[in-house]
């Protein structure tokens, strides 16, 4: 049994996710713990909210709302969604935990005792009208590299180059809309990175060569720019303080350490909150999954965007601190999952929101189609059209139809309990040698962290299934044969109960429901070994079975007609 370590990148406080967000990190990160778990590995899947920085700020403010108030309602509101979703995280805690603020502090005193850290004077935007500096979210602008008009000061949402607020083109102030905006002197923390580039390099060249193409390509284009020295603090009223041990001017000027040198750090933070929240009698040892976790295998998913900071940034800070803090060794980038061929987008609110999404389906019909188009290689499309024909074809035609119609024919003819009939025959070994062979297919892609194959496989299996009935066609071989009949039905209901178990890290509800058909005492297999692939005989004739209710619903003209009129077609219609 293997240890691994998986986080997914912090979804922003900022809003409800969109899909976008979810099979960028989040659900992909899921499967994939879930997998690891059911094939006895000790797995620990930590996440949390992302909550500092300008866009918290902002929202608070335009929610009349404190920020700390603000982002525990947020915070509360998107772990609702999740548990819709059925995200098995061991924890999702919070960036602004103090935790956080204690490790985060730890990493910033390290780094300055080991000559990475200056503090440096700096211009800054700074707003007359607000009667502050302006931090690189509170001034908007035209991008310079690409003319949108709503870039930020950091980055730009729709080239995704990094920015200063310098660089915008008409800047303009995030609070009061001023273009009076001047341009002063002010102090901030540097972490020095250009320092720690060739440690970054070595290490990139070590652990990258086992990464997706996307996230070893984005990784050594930024190392291939060079790695300038980046300010790590910001002037804004709630963030990681500070420390005034240390910083004792910049701490009673109220700075706080930028978010995107606490947020990756809440990785660890949150492990922390995990242990700290262990029950009377229970331990928890967080730092043996941080700290000399030599045994442990970390895996981190996200989008393509926050790749950079997770593969050159915070690596940076880790080797920089001097401490034998746990390095990932796999990042499993995505590209963009777009809304018909254009960005989701939380802040012009463009797409299928997830908690959206839950009103309209249960999170199967999601989960399934996020994975099986997973954006890996390239962007994939979201389009009602598609959504449609995969559920309609995929779950209801392939996977619920022949649950439904093996049971209630089953039922029918003999009975609440699987018949026995005569023994397995050549159609059923040769059925078990195609399960066994799939199944290893499943595996493999999925130890690969090859979703969308995965996906293709696991829609195999099922397939194999229907070939099977369509082959033996009980409907008719009962009424000439009724033992035959009776194999068959009970082949097939083995069928289902491997369905159930293999199924279970994509569709979680709708794998507990095939489950459950089935009355068998002491069923606590986590997965299914080749040789009982081949046998399929975990569900011994005798077994009482009920008829779970229809599992997945086809979508139909009237419904598809209606979340186009909700959500619109493309996103200009």
């Amino acid at each position: 049994m293997a240890r691994h370590l998986v986080t997914s990148a912090l979804p922003y406080i900022n809003g409800i996710k969109h899909l976008g967000n979810m099979v960028g990190s989040m659900l992909p990160a899921d499967v994939y713990s879930r997998y690891l778990r059911q094939r006895g590995h000790d797995v620990l899947y930590i996440c949390a909210t992302d909550e500092h920085g300008t866009p918290a700020e902002l929202a608070a403010r335009e929610a009349g709302l404190s920020v700390a108030e603000f982002c525990a309602q947020a915070h509360d509101a998107q772990k609702a969604v999740y548990n819709g979703f059925e995200l098995a995280f061991d924890h999702f805690g919070r960036s602004s935990s103090q935790q956080n603020i204690e490790i985060t502090q730890h990493f910033a005193r390290k780094l300055n005792e080991n000559g990475f850290i200056e503090e440096r004077a700096i211009r800054q935007v700074y707003s007359p009208v607000d009667g502050r500096f302006l931090p690189d979210r509170y001034v908007e602008g035209t991008c310079p590299h690409c003319d949108y008009d709503k870039a930020r000061g950091d980055q730009c949402e729709n080239c995704t180059r990094v920015l200063d607020p310098t660089d915008l083109i008409d800047p303009r102030s995030a609070i009061s809309g001023s273009t009076d905006l001047e341009v002063r002197e002010t102090r901030h923390l540097f972490l020095l990175q250009s320092k720690l580039q060739q440690e970054v390099e070595e290490w990139v060249a070590t652990v990258g060569a086992k990464w997706p193409h996307l996230s070893s390509s984005i990784a050594r284009k930024w190392l291939t720019e060079g790695l300038n020295d980046r300010a790590i603090t910001r002037d804004l009223d709630w963030g990681v303080p500070v420390p005034a041990d240390t910083w004792p001017e910049l701490a009673a000027e109220g700075k706080v350490f930028y978010v995107w040198f606490d947020a990756p750090i809440a990785y660890i933070g949150a492990t922390k909150e995990w242990a700290d929240a262990a029950t009377d009698g229970e331990t928890r040892d967080w730092k043996s999954w941080w700290y000399d976790a030599t045994d442990v295998t970390y895996t981190e998913f996200m989008a393509k965007d926050n790749v950079p900071f997770h593969t050159v940034m915070f690596p940076a800070t880790e080797l920089g601190v001097r401490e034998p803090w746990k390095m990932v060794d796999f990042v499993k980038g995505f590209n963009w999952l777009t809304y018909y061929g254009g960005k989701f987008s939380t802040s012009q609110k463009r797409g299928v929101f997830t908690d959206a999404a839950l009103e309209i389906l249960p999170a199967d019909y999601w989960r399934y189609f996020l994975i099986a188009n997973a954006p890996e290689s390239d962007d994939s499309s979201f389009t009602w059209e598609h959504f449609t024909a995969t559920v309609n074809k995929d779950l209801a035609d392939t996977l619920g139809n022949f649950v439904n119609r093996v049971l209630s024919f089953s039922r029918k003819r003999f009975g609440d309990e699987v018949p026995a009939g005569r023994a397995a025959g050549e159609a059923e070994a040769k059925l078990g040698e195609e399960i066994a062979h799939l199944l290893a297919e499943y595996e493999e892609h999925m130890e690969a962290l090859q979703f969308r194959k995965a996906a293709a496989a696991l829609r195999a299996l099922w397939s194999a299934g229907n070939s099977y009935l369509e082959e033996k066609a009980p409907w008719l071989e009962i009424k000439t044969d009724a033992d035959g009949a009776a194999q068959t039905l009970r082949t097939a209901m083995n069928l289902i109960h491997l369905y159930a178990v293999v199924s279970k890290p994509f569709i979680p509800a709708s794998a507990a429901a095939m489950r459950g058909a089935f009355a068998l005492e002491n069923d606590t297999a986590t997965w299914v070994t080749a040789e009982q692939a081949m046998s399929l005989d975990a569900v011994p004739a005798g077994t009482a079975f009920t008829v779970p209710p229809v599992l997945f619903a086809k979508i139909t003209e009237e419904d598809l007609g209606s979340y186009r009129e909700r959500f619109g077609g493309a996103p200009d219609a």
